[in-house]
């Protein structure tokens, strides 16, 4: 079985959607486009899936300093990756290495995050 996790994320004054599992991430602009997406990723075998729709607040997997954090660095990326081409060129707007590698810890932390709620909820759920 495969269990996904829906979380909402907040993003300069607006509001989309990811579905995670422990390999595979797709968003959305709401819960169903985002578990669409992620679920024609999924091959015949994983298949069987359990749908989790996490509201993402502060936990004891992934803080609210992390989420802040990760949530500048997203935004900031998007604004580089939204930017017109020849802007980018002539101003040479990139994420710096040390900012990426903190991006990309904290999006590993938080994929772990969503896999260590998820194991969570599967413990409570056997009971």
């Amino acid at each position: 079985m495969t269990a996904i996790s829906i979380l909402s994320v907040s993003a300069e004054n607006s509001i989309y959607y990811e579905a995670v599992t422990k390999n595979k991430r797709s968003s959305g602009k709401t819960a169903g486009e985002a578990l669409d997406a992620l679920l024609g990723q999924l091959s015949e075998e994983e298949a069987g899936t359990l749908v989790i729709v996490q509201n993402y607040r502060p936990d004891r997997f992934f803080s609210a300093e992390q989420q802040k954090r990760l949530s500048e660095l997203m935004n900031r990326w998007r604004d580089l990756r939204d930017s017109p081409t020849e802007t980018l060129r002539d101003r040479d707007l990139t994420l710096t290495s040390q900012e990426q590698a903190e991006l990309n810890a904290l999006v590993e932390a938080e994929l772990n995050a969503s896999a260590k709620r998820t194991a969570a909820l599967f413990e409570e759920l056997k009971g």
